[in-house]
């Protein structure tokens, strides 16, 4: 039977050429994605950039620890307190202290990331002056870069200013650096500093009271140091969902491809087994098959894969999904579980198609050759049922235990890969009533095109498969996100009720000067809000941080409709707190221990209780429960007599140019829209671009596989009178018909799978309307058609134009 295989291989080589191209790109695509999964496990050690030059930093305490009974759990403190005046005042006694603050900056013209410090810092960098001089008043100031130049003027939300000096660039930060004066009225607070002493005596001196920080230790200073351990968790999580993505697509294109391949030849198989060829004798002809075209196809692909994936981490790093310091390291368990991946599903395919055709009799294998007489196997609609089952079951105590879960990315990324399965397993059932439905049309063009799907139903799923997988992608993913945006975007406008929105500059905050010159307009009732955190330890050893808003509960109750299934926002006091559901405890006059945003420790009652709606909605709190918290957002409500128009021009007045926005609910409610932010769309892109690509070479290289298979078929037709046009007519309305009954049972997966969210929001309380992305749909379902149909006349043109009794005599 060895030798059988081999020449098969050689005789046949155009269909193992096809197995052969979407084996090698699977393998291909999952050693790219897991070269890059594995090279953003770790990050390169950042020095310290602000503090390069300094001997030692104190910096204040920003971790919250709390103490568990299975170790201390920490969490960022939203609002850090400063360092004691007693402990600065110690420091002074060691040495040369310089205090360090840092604070945003906005001007036209300016890096929108402007950020401000003492000019006495810059030396630590350390930046050198590359025109001009330092500032020397507080109407001075030195910049970063090559966006202004000694001599301008800048009016920026601090005031204005004039440029006396630039610094070298750094790329770390767009730094502006006014006198230590300026910068001290700036920004008061003082969490960190600067100390030229030895390390030993400021360690004493400080206490805990502090952190001290030496050596590599003091990038900790610097402006997000946490921003490495950030890029690779958004890493592992783009590259992780793409390998996903790609193995579940490639897994079940490539099996598919390969059952195909083995259903072409039943012929062949229905001689062997009248020349006296035993079933297992076909299969092990079957699996030899395989293994020598797996070997082959997933050793191009491992080799392709190694070429693409640097190109792959230079598009994330040139897009901003990777840092600049992210490359493909020198890996090879990705080479491995390419591999044998690859090499293992060659074998499950084939063997898997085989089966069918290595059990049964001579004259049973003969008569199916010429026409398919069941419609699904026993074992495929056993699988199929099982897995649509499950699918049913999980989604039912999602609903049932927490809804919520619906609602996270990785569940309604990996969810819908069970029902995509059942479908496809289910296809060859659902596609000839679709298929006929679709040619309806009287007519000989679609009779035939509807028996030519129906007699050859497994070539019919095969060519639909990829389309099905790629739509019902597209229209899962990118429907999950518009369907949860516009549910967010309904919670939004339920909740504001204010006639106007008042939003400072991006980093800073409404001072008490603006807050008195807002509350004297008249006709408005104000309601200052404060973004601050509250964390809770629940079941003991999960401290969890939610964000919170500091507000007055009348003002609150003016301006906002708070959505609550218990309690009333007018409880709400200084010792009380508004939570959500999703806490453990949320139990109106229940008392619960939460450390503020600045790590100070309270026991507080529970007031009311919202519901969980969308997440994330965090809890609201007085301001005496949020120390360290600036005003960012001011709602304003109008009295009965008001004129809206009137309000507008006092409040633009009152705010001063430059000092923030004043907004319409309306506009409020549209500049708030949730949208997907632009690191995920371009992760989403890329899962569905590798899913696309995939799709495409796998529709073209099936449909080729299968026009190439039908050649007696179309000499038939020419030999019946049918003009070459008519003939390639009827071959590009096949591959139509089979594109559109893909596309129609992706749709119907995508349209299950969000209506599984659209119940849990609803269980939520925050029903939405589902959200079907119709122009990514159109355009995925139009790319597969184009390459279909192209796949499908290419070769049918090349062979029509031999003659008909010529093209008959072709052998298969």
């Amino acid at each position: 039977m060895l030798s059988v295989a081999l020449r098969t291989l050689r005789t046949r080589w155009a269909t193992f050429t096809g197995s052969f191209v979407a084996l090698s790109l699977g393998v291909a695509l999952l050693t790219v994605t897991g070269l890059a999964l594995a090279s953003s496990a770790t990050a390169p050690q950042r020095a310290p950039e602000r503090f390069a030059a300094a001997p030692v930093v104190v910096k204040s305490q920003d971790v919250l620890r709390v103490p568990a009974p299975t170790g201390d759990r920490e969490s960022r403190l939203a609002h850090p307190r400063p360092v004691p005046a007693a402990t600065v005042a110690a420091l002074r006694r060691l040495g040369r202290v310089v205090a360090d603050r840092s604070f945003a900056v906005h001007a036209p013209a300016a890096p929108s990331d402007l950020v401000g410090h003492p000019w006495s810092t810059a030396a630590f960098a350390p930046y050198d002056l590359a025109s001009g001089r330092s500032p020397r008043t507080a109407g001075e100031v030195a910049v970063t870069g090559d966006w202004a130049r000694p001599g301008m003027r800048l009016h920026t939300d601090r005031g204005p200013v004039r440029v006396v000096g630039t610094l070298t660039s750094r790329d770390f930060e767009n730094a502006v650096f006014f006198t230590d004066a300026r910068a001290a009225q700036l920004a008061p607070s003082l969490t960190q500093l600067v100390v030229e002493a030895d390390p030993a005596a400021v360690r004493q001196a400080v206490g805990d009271r502090a952190q001290v920080l030496t050596g590599t230790a003091r990038r900790l200073a610097d402006a997000d140091p946490g921003r490495d351990g950030e890029a690779l968790t958004a890493m592992n999580s783009l590259f992780g969902t793409a390998g996903g993505v790609t193995a579940f697509v490639s897994v079940f294109v490539v099996a598919s491809t390969f059952a195909f391949a083995v259903a072409q030849r039943r012929r062949e198989f229905a001689l062997l087994r009248t020349a006296g060829a035993t079933p297992g004798q076909i299969r092990r002809t079957v699996l030899t098959e395989a293994l020598a075209v797996g070997t082959l196809a997933s050793a191009a692909g491992c080799a392709l894969g190694s070429h693409a994936a640097p190109r792959l981490a230079a598009w994330t790093v040139g897009n901003d999904l990777a840092p600049a310091w992210f490359t493909i390291g020198d890996h090879t368990w990705p080479y491995h579980a390419a591999f044998w991946t690859g090499l293992l599903v060659a074998l499950c395919g084939a063997t898997a198609a085989s089966w069918r055709a290595g059990r049964t009799g001579p004259t049973e294998a003969l008569r199916e050759a010429a026409a398919e007489t069941r419609t699904i196997t026993r074992g495929r609609l056993l699988s199929g049922t099982a897995l649509l089952l499950t699918a049913a079951v999980t989604l039912g105590l999602s609903l049932a235990d927490d809804p919520s879960d619906l609602l996270h990315r990785k569940t309604y990324i990996s969810r819908p890969m069970l029902l995509i399965t059942a479908t496809a397993l289910f296809s060859p059932l659902l596609l000839r009533p679709l298929t006929r439905l679709l040619t309806w049309l009287p007519g000989p063009c679609a009779l035939l095109v509807r028996e030519n799907t129906a007699a050859g139903m497994r070539r019919t799923a095969a060519l639909a498969a990829p389309v099905l997988v790629t739509v019902a992608l597209a229209g899962s993913l990118l429907g999950a996100t518009a369907t949860l945006n516009r549910a967010q975007a309904t919670e939004t406008s339920e909740r504001t009720t204010a006639a106007f929105v008042l939003t400072p500059p991006a980093g800073t905050g409404f001072d008490d000067a603006a807050l008195r010159r807002l509350r004297a307009v008249p006709g408005t009732q104000m309601s200052p809000t404060s973004s601050t955190s509250v964390h809770v330890l629940e079941d003991g050893v999960a401290l969890i941080r939610s964000e919170a808003r500091a507000a007055a509960p009348g003002a609150l109750a003016a301006t906002t409709r708070l959505p609550l299934t218990a309690g009333a926002v007018s409880d709400l006091d200084d010792d009380s707190i508004i939570v959500n559901e999703e806490w453990q405890r949320h139990r109106v006059g229940d008392r619960v221990r939460v450390w503020l945003g600045d790590g100070t420790p309270r026991t507080l009652r529970i007031a009311a209780v919202m519901p969980t709606g969308t997440g994330d909605h965090g809890v609201y709190v007085t301001p005496r429960n949020a120390p360290g918290a600036t005003v960012d957002r001011i709602d304003v409500a109008l009295t009965a007599d008001a004129d809206p128009k009137t309000v507008a021009t006092a409040l633009h007045q009152a705010l001063g140019t430059g000092k923030g926005q004043v907004l319409t609910r309306d506009a409020w409610i549209r500049a708030t829209h949730p949208e997907t932010n632009r690191t995920t769309r371009l992760g989403l892109l890329l899962v569905l671009g590798i899913a696309l690509l995939y799709t495409g070479i796998s529709v073209a290289n099936t449909m080729v596989m299968a026009t190439s298979d039908r050649m007696r078929d179309l000499a038939v037709l020419r030999l019946a009178g049918a003009t070459r046009w008519q003939v390639l007519r009827l071959t590009g309305a096949e591959a139509l018909t089979v594109v559109a009954a893909g596309a129609l049972l992706g749709l119907l997966v995508a349209a299950v799978n969000l209506a599984g969210m659209a119940s849990a929001l609803a269980l939520l309380s925050a029903p939405a309307a589902i959200e079907l992305p119709w122009q990514a749909l159109g355009t995925t379902t139009a790319l597969c058609a184009l390459v279909a149909v192209t796949s499908a006349l290419a070769p049918a043109a090349l062979a029509l134009r031999r003659r008909p009794a010529e093209l008959a005599g072709v052998r298969e």
